[in-house]
């Protein structure tokens, strides 16, 4: 058991913690921190995100079980949380639903690929990657269509259109999945020298990614609320990976892709619900205060998901 912990979880946070740790120290500052988060997330990730798609075998990864798995325990947790932070704890309906979107956005990327890679191999990773391919495009499309509807009561229908797909076609991850999702469908090679450069911008993204993830959390102390702080935690390392255990196993999901569903909602949230809620200027400091303190408390529950998955 502890040898999983090792093995697998402590290598992710150890890179996690020698940003933390350089930041901390001085050696980056917050500007050279947030320039690293930059690239990641707007070049080198997507690049990732692209040849995946692109090179994935869309005929078994793409398991509408899967997808409901996975999805329906996302959007339980996304219903959840907004309406218990809007009745238990009295947030209005805006900040409610900046809330219920960090309780649907699962780490996926930073977190769940590495260690399902440690766990499990990088040749059965292709459940985590279609979950992946719709993560970006569904969670934003959820989170930003009920937010949108809210804000936007009574105006026409083709303004909210707008500001919807606006939002959504401004994620850079969403544009490399996209053009992923082209290049399989239409069977289109790259030249080789460009698959050459693509795959060394991709090596990057996920080691500078973590690195940047530790020096991101120095940024951010633990405030606000514990108890709705405490009530993302839930919802996110409990809930949801309990929900997904359940649903595939109701539909009796293959081993791989049933691992790939229930780890991936296992992660703490993403820092994308940081993103979500600088968006629209709610619930900041306790949607950073949420993924600060569950990404901390994932290491002991992501341990114990393993064991449970063995």
């Amino acid at each position: 058991m502890f040898q999983t912990l090792i093995d697998v979880i402590l290598p992710v946070f150890i890179v996690i913690g020698c940003g933390y740790g350089a930041t901390r120290a001085g050696y980056f500052t917050a500007s050279h921190i947030d320039g690293l988060m930059r690239f990641t997330q707007q070049f080198a990730i997507p690049c990732l995100l692209f040849i995946a798609i692109a090179n994935l075998d869309l005929s078994v990864g793409f398991d509408p079980y899967l997808m409901l798995s996975f999805y329906g325990g996302a959007t339980a947790c996304f219903i959840i949380g907004t309406f218990g932070a809007h009745t238990l704890f009295g947030r209005d309906w805006q900040d409610s639903i900046v809330i219920g979107f960090c309780c649907l956005f699962s780490n996926s990327v930073l977190l769940g690929l590495p260690i399902a890679e440690r766990a499990y191999g990088a040749d059965n990773l292709t459940g985590n990657y279609a979950i992946i391919a719709f993560h970006a495009p569904f969670c934003y499309g959820l989170g930003i269509t009920v937010m949108e509807i809210v804000r936007n009561t009574g105006k026409p229908v083709h303004v909210l259109a707008t500001s919807v797909l606006s939002a959504m076609f401004k994620n850079a991850l969403i544009l490399g999945i996209v053009l992923g999702f082209l290049v399989n469908i239409f069977g289109l090679t790259l030249p080789q020298v460009t698959s050459d450069a693509l795959n060394l911008i991709s090596q990057a993204a996920l080691p500078g990614a973590l690195f940047a993830l530790g020096g991101i959390l120095v940024q951010h102390r633990p405030e606000g609320d514990l108890r709705i702080i405490a009530f993302i935690c839930v919802l996110s390392l409990i809930v949801h990976p309990s929900l997904s255990m359940l649903f595939g196993t109701s539909l009796a999901l293959p081993q791989d892709l049933f691992r790939s569903s229930v780890l991936t909602a296992a992660m703490a949230p993403g820092f994308n619900a940081y993103i979500f809620a600088n968006m629209y200027g709610r619930s900041k400091r306790v949607v950073a205060s949420s993924v600060l303190i569950a990404t901390g408390v994932s290491g002991i529950t992501v341990w114990l998901w393993l064991i449970v998955l063995t």
